[in-house]
């Protein structure tokens, strides 16, 4: 299970530390893609593969559907986890993120979210603001 917030540095190689609970996990190689909400998205192989999948069944007719899947699979890159648990950010996700030296990895059971520190307190600053109607919300809906 992936959970926790960790800060981590990116160094001069664009190499990132993985949070020592997460090495394990994780395994030697994973899968970086875009994420939503100007993050990315960190799996390991076989989360990776069943995000795939999902993806793959999404309708090449549909527009946005045939965007998604686009956006999601073209931008996926697999990645080793070097021997000190590292992992090398591709520049053009890294812009994507606009992640700059000082970077937070946060757990969220299933995947990995990398973001650049200061995006990530803005947004979760925004979310503490609304968790109280967004937990009623879910609540309404039987997931609370």
């Amino acid at each position: 299970m992936l959970i926790g917030e960790y800060k981590h540095l990116i160094d001069d190689k664009k190499r990132m530390s993985l949070p020592a609970k997460f090495r394990k996990e994780m395994g030697k190689r994973v899968v970086i893609t875009y994420g939503l909400d100007k993050c990315l998205f960190l799996y390991t192989q076989k989360q990776w593969e069943a995000v795939a999948e999902k993806l793959s069944q999404l309708s090449m007719g549909a527009a946005e559907q045939r965007e998604f899947n686009r956006f999601m699979l073209a931008g996926a890159v697999e990645v080793e986890v070097d021997a000190l648990g590292r992992i090398l950010i591709p520049d053009f996700l890294k812009e994507f993120a606009r992640l700059k030296d000082s970077v937070v990895v946060a757990g969220v059971y299933t995947r990995v979210e990398i973001w650049d520190h200061d995006l990530w307190q803005e947004r979760k600053a925004e979310v503490a603001l609304k968790v109280d109607a967004l937990a009623e919300r879910l609540g309404e809906v039987g997931l609370i």
